[in-house]
């Protein structure tokens, strides 16, 4: 009888435990005020789908030097930490990460300027 009321309290504080997920989509847009030579502009990140390692690209939208992205996170937390790269190199180098906070509808819309936090 004590196994199972064991099993039981284990069972009731493992799925009490987990946070639910949400979908969280944020359009990244930046302005590459000097975008001339530029080959490639990234966006990375501590979250899936993004990750520091890897560029996930942004598209350019305007001749004005503004690229954009829709990433769609599966998350529990409220905000994620970016940064943006340009040809591969970090913005904002010894500085903190850009942190975004989500909407509470789902879809966040961030803009900034390359290499200046807001």
């Amino acid at each position: 009888m004590k196994k199972i009321v064991f099993l039981i309290i284990s069972c009731f504080l493992m799925f009490s435990c987990v946070q639910k997920a949400y979908k969280q989509t944020v359009i990244y847009t930046v302005e590459i005020p000097d975008s001339e030579g530029v080959t490639s502009v990234g966006v990375r990140g501590k979250d899936k789908p993004l990750n520091w390692d890897q560029d996930t690209e942004l598209k350019k939208i305007n001749d004005k030097g503004v690229y954009q992205v829709k990433v769609t996170y599966l998350t529990g937390y409220k905000f994620t930490e970016v940064k943006f790269t340009r040809n591969g190199e970090y913005e904002l180098q010894n500085m903190p990460n850009r942190r975004i906070e989500f909407n509470n509808s789902g879809i966040t819309q961030y803009k900034a300027v390359f290499n200046q936090p807001k």
